[in-house]
């Protein structure tokens, strides 16, 4: 049984692009996957906070603070925001901008390595991400985080200790430390076997064709390193 790819995705909970570029990257690996042989992908997702001054209860809506943050108008914000969300619907996401909370995300990104520590992380990624673009759900305080812990089947009491004592600050800071490092200035990032970036929501034939160049390398560096009979 050969190894799986490893993919490495940066994102962060608030961002519009991340929710649509993992839609389209689950597309791409399922393309990549079904083809057989032995094709595997595994996928560990990352902290990155596009805007880490944001205080936990923003006092507007998604426009509100797009028009601030990129010092345009609201109506020009509105037009922005209906642009992302018919990308959105194209891939299934129904984005619900007049309902999101904006907030700050670093308590969402604790939770998520909390997650992981418990074998969850791909459930609780998913889980923030529809509570916040979809259900218009709050992603910063720590009782709606206990919430989502607790639906994915994790200790919600459990959980919301190990983020009153940041138990997982330091894993966040990490992250964004090594995204500094590969000089990620953006996200979704995707990080494939170490080897390669691809930056921003691809399409699904992108990804795929990324992960079977990764494969074919691989099999051609094992064929390599055969020592003739």
């Amino acid at each position: 049984m050969k190894d799986p790819i490893k993919v490495d995705i940066w994102s962060d909970v608030a961002c519009p692009w991340c929710y649509i570029g993992k839609r389209k990257f689950e597309a791409g690996s399922g393309l990549f996957t079904g083809a057989g042989d032995g094709r595997g992908v595994e996928v560990e997702y990352h902290s990155f906070e596009l805007s880490p001054d944001t205080p936990v209860d923003f006092q507007g809506n998604e426009a509100d603070y797009l028009a601030q943050h990129k010092g345009i108008s609201p109506e020009q914000a509105a037009q922005m925001l209906e642009r992302v969300g018919g990308i959105a619907g194209q891939v299934g996401l129904d984005y619900d901008f007049a309902a999101m909370q904006h907030t700050n995300t670093v308590k969402a990104h604790e939770l998520i390595h909390y997650a992981k520590a418990h074998g969850k992380q791909a459930e609780m990624k998913e889980r923030l991400l529809k509570a916040y673009f979809v259900e218009g759900g709050h992603v910063g305080r720590l009782g709606d985080l206990a919430r989502y812990a607790s639906e994915i089947g994790l200790d919600g009491e459990d959980a919301r200790g190990a983020l009153e004592r940041g138990d997982y600050l330091s894993a966040v800071r990490e992250d964004q430390a090594t995204a500094q490092e590969y000089g990620i200035s953006g996200v979704p990032f995707f990080v494939i076997e170490g080897k390669y970036g691809v930056s921003g929501a691809q399409e699904a034939a992108t990804f795929a064709q990324v992960l079977e160049q990764v494969w074919s390398e691989r099999d051609q560096a094992d064929e390599s390193e055969e020592v003739p009979a």
